[in-house]
């Protein structure tokens, strides 16, 4: 159920109008085709100074940033499945899986057990999330390990796509956005 109450397109303000410009012209939209009011860009029209940012910065840190795509799904759906947000994980497991993420591998991510990973920067990715999300840090050892295999350049875009995607898997949830028919709800009640 969403909480927000729905939207004309038609009367959209000239930010707002904008906003969805942004959106139904940048990377998202070019890779997966329309994508309207759907997920967080639904709720970010309420307040589109803080939508253009958020989408924006969103934009780079999928489209723009140098890890591997099945590391940057892992560690979404790791997020997404954490916080149980509906439409990220039902989103982005698609994405996992077209991007070479084993199905078995996203079946666990959902589940919250620990994924039987064959590629090793899928594993770590895994780890880095999952210690972000629990602890709020990462440990000597963990940081060395992932510091090593990513370097500080791919270490900080993998950090900060975990927290770009806390902050979406929190506003969906806040707003409890609504799954399109064409998703499949990971998370039944």
């Amino acid at each position: 159920m969403n909480r927000l109450t729905p939207l004309d397109p038609a009367a959209l303000d000239a930010a707002q109008q904008a906003l969805l410009a942004a959106v139904e012209s940048g990377p998202r939209a070019a890779r997966h085709g329309r994508i309207g009011l759907q997920g967080p860009f639904g709720v970010w029209l309420r307040a589109p100074t803080v939508g253009h940012a958020a989408q924006a910065f969103g934009a780079v840190l999928r489209f723009e940033t140098r890890l591997p795509e099945s590391v940057k799904e892992v560690a979404i759906c790791t997020v997404g499945a954490y916080y149980q947000a509906k439409f990220e994980f039902a989103a982005h497991a698609r994405l996992a899986l077209a991007a070479g993420v084993d199905p078995a591998v996203v079946e666990a991510l959902r589940t919250r057990a620990t994924p039987p990973f064959d590629a090793a920067d899928q594993r770590l990715a895994w780890e880095v999330a999952s210690a972000l999300l629990a602890r709020h840090r990462l440990d000597d050892a963990l940081y060395r390990r992932a510091q090593g295999a990513f370097g500080e350049s791919l270490l900080v875009e993998l950090v900060t796509l975990i927290g770009y995607y806390c902050l979406i898997s929190l506003t969906l949830n806040a707003f409890e956005v609504p799954l399109p028919d064409s998703m499949v709800d990971p998370f039944p009640d």
